[in-house]
């Protein structure tokens, strides 16, 4: 998940300052005697006292210091507050991530900020604007990014997307007054849309992702994605100016695009890490892994993306998509769902008899009650004109 640079910047602004966290390439010195170890004895006089019973069995011969024992390979040993070993460092990097000490505390201090700033207030923005408000600012971001995916999908030798691509920005900015209703994907026009940026054509290409990043301001990276976002970024403000080059313009649109991808990615982020034993690699692994699938999806090459995620996160997402469809499906109102036919129990009393004839003139006769077996008229079942509930997605950040 990538924290956005505006928001991301004005979180760690704003927040408390957090406690320095240890790093993880820097042990702590650690007495010996809080390893198992006896301390080493000092040779004594010749005509010092031999050392009583309770002495250690291991001390070591007159004269002779012990050996220090040597570092346990790929792990730092730090001392807690309850005197206990606490192994810290994660072993040597794997070949895509040189620096995963920088990049697994940068990850600490990002979900730290996140949860203490971030995410209550991309909350706040859900719960203060409505879905059709915040569907229309989304709109309007996708709209401006349009120009990007043209410029790349010709970069890429793809005139035909390009052309889908000029048509939907043509659309959206005219009828669908600047983006701000995408029609463009409904009928009759049928052109949804796809991401693109110069990172997915340096990939096209054959650049590999270089080192995995972690940056605070960022999130996850890689040295080939970071700088496909820098031309990203300036594609429009330099080419079209004014407003786009003014800052308070990029900030605001910067924050509102910030809030809006928290809210897509949130059950992601609640996986990563409620679900994961790792969170940390498991959000690099689901970053490079995501990236590679999109960069084959442009060769129109299959690539199973979930046979190379980690279970704790394909199976974490897919219980909390259909939790997250019970609740809306618990939402309905009850005249939105099929009526429930209640089964009719056999009556259990025997029918009545008729009365024997008399031959007196009998009064007018009454309606007799209704009995058990009595059919009850059941008025016909109000339906509403309102479309049956869809699936929620998985995260709408």
């Amino acid at each position: 998940m990538t924290l956005p640079l505006p928001l991301a910047a004005i979180a760690l602004a704003a927040a408390q300052p957090l406690p320095a966290a240890l790093p993880a390439h820097a042990p702590i010195a650690v007495p010996t005697a809080m390893l198992g170890q006896a301390p080493p004895a000092t040779p004594a006089p010749v005509q010092s006292p031999a050392p009583p019973e309770s002495a250690p069995l291991s001390a070591p011969a007159s004269g002779t210091a012990p050996e220090a024992a040597p570092p346990p390979p790929a792990a730092v040993v730090a001392a807690s507050q309850d005197d206990e070993i606490v192994v810290v460092a994660r072993g040597k990097p794997p070949p895509g991530d040189p620096l995963q000490a920088l990049n697994a505390e940068s990850f600490k201090v990002v979900q730290a900020v996140d949860t203490a700033l971030v995410a209550p207030i991309a909350y706040g923005y859900k719960k203060a604007l409505p879905k059709p408000v915040r569907q229309g600012l989304h709109n309007v971001l996708q709209n401006l990014s349009e120009p990007i995916v043209f410029v790349n999908d010709l970069l890429q030798l793809h005139p035909g997307r390009a052309i889908k691509t000029l048509g939907r920005f043509v659309i959206n900015s005219t009828v669908g007054v600047a983006g701000l209703f995408d029609l463009a994907k409904k009928k009759p026009f049928n052109l949804p849309y796809h991401v693109n940026g110069f990172g997915y054509t340096l990939g096209y290409y054959g650049v590999g992702p270089g080192p995995f990043l972690f940056l605070p301001l960022i999130g996850a990276t890689s040295l080939r994605d970071v700088t496909g976002r820098v031309l990203d970024l300036s594609l429009v403000p330099a080419f079209v100016g004014k407003p786009f080059n003014n800052p308070y313009f990029s900030t605001g649109k910067g924050i509102i695009d910030s809030l809006d991808d928290r809210l897509y990615y949130d059950d992601l982020l609640l996986t990563i890490r409620e679900d994961c034993p790792d969170p940390y690699a498991a959000e690099r692994t689901w970053y490079l892994e995501t990236r590679k699938a999109e960069i084959e999806a442009l060769h129109n090459r299959t690539y199973d993306l979930n046979a190379k995620l980690p279970a704790c996160l394909t199976e974490g997402m897919k219980a909390r998509a259909d939790a997250r469809a019970r609740a809306e499906a618990a939402k309905t109102p009850a005249a939105n769902q099929a009526p429930v036919e209640t089964p009719v129990q056999p009556a259990t009393e025997p029918a009545p008899q008729p009365a024997p004839a008399v031959p007196q003139a009998a009064p007018a006769p009454q309606p007799a009650p209704a009995s058990k077996a009595d059919p009850v008229p059941v008025p016909p079942p109000v339906t509403a004109n309102q479309p049956a509930p869809q699936p929620a997605m998985a995260a709408t950040m």
